[in-house]
C-alpha cells in the first residue's frame, strides 16, 4: 500500500515527466508556451495575464429578522404592550468572486447568490482598486449576474468554448476563498453535463476536482491556454470545506446569459409546449433506438409552437440546431437560453425514421393574480406561478410577485420574492392552487412562505 506521501510524490514526478518537454517529440506535441517557463514547469508566466481579470466582490445586504409567528399577530402584540414596529433588519457583509469578460465596458460575470438582496456592491481588483459596481441584471435559474464597473486600464479574460472540453483537460479555480485574497488552485474537468443536483434550475454543470471553497463563488475556472471556461458556482463540502467535488457553470450557458442581460436587463425565456422525458434503456427498446440518448415528447400542448412546428407525442428529440441532445434536461437548457423569437431546428425520430422539423421558441406563459381576491388579508401582494426551471422552485409553490407597501399583506411581513409553499399545511404549486387554498381556508391562514433559504410561518387572521 502506498503512503498519502508517496502517492503524491508518485503524482508529482508525473506531472512533471508530462509537463517537461521531450525534445525528440515534434513540437506541435508540446504545451502551450505561457506553461513553460525556460526549462521548469510552471503556470506563472499565464497567471500574470490573467489574474487581473478576477476580481473580489464585497456584498452589503440585509440580514434577515428571525421573527417568531405569534409576534406577527396584532391581537398578541397589544395584549402584551408590545410596540407596532417590526424588528429592522441589520445590515451584514460576505465575499465572493468575479471575472471581468469586457474590459471596455467594465462588464464583470458572477453567481447571482452572491449579489442576491444586495444593497450595495463593491468590487476589488488586483491592484487594490475598488468601485462601486452596478447590477445590469440577474439570472437565479442559472445562477448568473452582470456587475459593471466604471474603471480603466482594466484587464479581461477571454471566454473560451466550454463545449470543447473534455474529462480529463487540466483548469484552474481562481477566486477568493474564504476571503483570504485571489488564489489560485488547479486539477482536472471531472466530468461534464452534471444535472440533476437541485442546485440551480438549468444545470449543465462542469465538475472538477480544482479545489473551490466558500468565496470562490463567482469566480473564474480556466484551461491551459487562459481561457475562461466556466464560472465556479458550487461545492459538494459535507464538512463545510472542499472534498474535490466542486461545480461550474459553463461558458457558453455564463454568455447566453450574458447577451441576454446586456440587451434586455433580464432574461426571457422561451418554451416550445411540450412535455419531455428522458429515454431510459427501456424506452429506447420498445421504440427501436440505437441508444438511450434524447428526450421522449410525452404530450404536446394544443396552438402551441411545437403543435405548429408538427411535433407529436412519441417523437424522440435528438438534437437542437444540430448540437446533441443527452436527456430532458440538455433539451430544456437549450430551450429555456434560446431567445424568444429565434428559429430553432430540431432533429427528432419517429417510427424509426429521422426527419427534422423547425419550431419557433415562444414567450412562457405565467399565471398571476392578486391574492386580495382570494382572502382580504392579503390584500396588496401580487402572486405569480413559478417560471419552469426556477431556482427559486425547490419542492414547487407561488412566487410573490409584487407587495404594496403599507398593504395588509404588507404589514402581516410579506415582501417581494417570497415563495408561499403551503397554505394550512396544504401544499401548493400554482396561484390556481394557491387561490383555492386560500378561499376556503377559514377565518385563520397558516402560511408556510420560503425567504431565500429561511423557512417562515405567517398567521392570517
Amino acid at each position: 500500500m502506498i503512503a498519502p506521501s508517496a502517492r503524491l510524490g508518485a503524482l508529482a514526478l508525473a506531472l512533471l515527466v508530462a509537463l517537461v518537454p521531450n525534445p525528440a517529440a515534434p513540437s506541435v506535441a508540446a504545451l502551450p508556451a505561457a506553461v513553460l517557463e525556460g526549462d521548469v514547469p510552471s503556470l506563472a508566466p499565464m497567471l500574470e495575464k490573467i489574474t487581473p481579470a478576477v476580481v473580489n466582490i464585497s456584498v452589503t445586504s440585509a440580514a434577515p429578522v428571525q421573527q417568531n409567528p405569534l409576534l406577527q399577530d396584532p391581537f398578541f402584540r397589544r395584549f402584551f404592550n408590545l410596540p407596532d414596529s417590526m424588528p429592522q433588519a441589520r445590515p451584514r457583509m460576505s465575499a465572493g468572486s468575479g471575472v471581468i469578460v469586457d474590459a471596455r465596458r467594465g462588464y464583470v460575470l458572477t453567481n447571482n447568490h452572491v449579489i442576491e438582496n444586495a444593497t450595495e456592491i463593491a468590487v476589488t481588483l488586483k491592484d487594490r482598486r475598488q468601485f462601486k459596481a452596478k447590477l445590469i441584471g440577474r439570472d437565479p435559474e442559472t445562477d448568473i449576474a452582470l456587475l459593471q464597473i466604471d474603471a480603466r486600464d482594466l484587464t479581461a479574460l477571454a471566454v473560451g468554448n466550454s463545449d470543447r472540453l473534455r474529462v480529463g483537460d487540466f483548469v484552474l479555480a481562481i477566486g477568493n476563498p474564504f476571503g483570504l485574497g485571489q488564489t489560485v488552485t488547479s486539477g482536472i474537468v471531472s466530468a461534464l453535463g452534471r444535472s440533476g443536483l437541485n442546485i440551480e434550475g438549468y444545470e449543465d454543470f462542469i465538475q472538477t476536482d480544482a479545489s473551490i471553497n466558500p468565496g470562490n463563488s463567482g469566480g473564474a475556472l480556466v484551461n491551459l491556454r487562459g481561457e475562461l471556461v466556466g464560472i465556479n458556482t458550487a461545492i459538494v463540502a459535507p464538512a463545510g470545506g472542499n472534498v474535490g467535488i466542486g461545480f461550474a457553470v459553463p461558458t457558453n450557458m455564463a454568455k447566453a446569459v450574458l447577451d441576454q442581460l446586456v440587451s434586455f436587463g433580464e432574461i426571457r425565456r422561451g418554451r416550445l409546449g411540450i412535455a419531455i422525458q428522458d429515454v431510459t434503456p427501456d424506452l429506447a427498446e420498445a421504440m427501436r433506438l440505437d441508444r438511450p440518448t434524447g428526450a421522449v415528447v410525452t404530450n404536446v400542448e394544443r396552438g402551441s409552437s411545437a403543435e405548429r412546428a408538427g411535433l407529436a407525442a412519441g417523437d424522440v428529440i435528438v438534437a437542437v440546431n444540430r448540437d446533441r441532445i443527452d436527456g430532458a434536461s440538455d433539451l430544456r437548457n437549450q430551450i429555456g437560453l434560446s431567445p424568444i423569437g429565434q428559429k430553432i431546428e430540431l432533429e427528432v425520430i419517429r417510427e424509426g425514421k429521422r426527419r427534422t422539423l423547425t419550431a419557433e421558441v415562444a414567450k412562457i406563459r405565467v399565471a398571476t393574480a392578486p391574492a386580495g381576491e382570494a382572502t382580504p388579508q392579503l390584500k396588496g401582494a401580487m402572486l405569480r406561478d413559478l417560471e419552469p426551471g426556477s431556482g427559486r422552485s425547490g419542492g414547487g409553490g407561488v412566487l410573490v410577485a409584487s407587495v404594496e407597501r403599507g398593504s395588509p399583506a404588507w404589514r402581516l411581513g410579506l415582501r417581494d420574492g417570497d415563495v408561499i409553499v403551503a397554505v394550512n399545511r396544504a401544499e401548493v404549486g400554482s396561484v390556481a392552487e394557491a387561490s383555492r387554498a386560500l378561499s376556503g381556508a377559514g377565518p385563520v391562514v397558516a402560511l408556510n412562505v420560503r425567504r431565500g433559504n429561511t423557512m417562515l410561518y405567517m398567521v392570517v387572521r
